[in-house]
């Protein structure tokens, strides 16, 4: 018996994994909009609308742990960061694009009835 929950325990769920990494509240939407190229920290506050400056570096930060973008720092005055999809962001798209049509079809008209 103990060695069969060890087996269970060592079975690791792949969607909670996903959703570990990019579950939270902002890192779609963040990700979407890199997805048109390399944005600075400002544009991706811009277009990501209620997030705030602390919840974006929370998130940016979780992002590129988890490789799913890169920081690109520019040593000038004042510094300029850059951040991008890396390849593994970028294979993200399609399920992202994909949850994004179903929210307008489905969620969107909910909302409004």
């Amino acid at each position: 018996m103990e060695n069969n929950n060890r087996n269970k325990s060592q079975k690791r769920c792949s969607i909670k994994d996903v959703l570990d990494i990019i579950g939270g509240k902002w890192a779609m939407p963040i990700i979407y909009n890199l997805s048109k190229g390399k944005l600075r920290f400002m544009e991706i506050e811009r277009t990501v609308t209620g997030i705030n400056s602390r919840m974006l570096v929370k998130e940016l930060k979780n992002l590129e742990a988890n490789g799913i973008i890169t920081r690109t720092v520019f040593a000038k005055v004042p510094p300029t960061v850059e951040y991008e999809l890396t390849r593994k962001g970028e294979k993200l798209l399609p399920s992202i694009r994909s949850l994004h049509e179903w929210g307008q079809e489905y969620a969107v008209k909910e909302l409004s009835e």
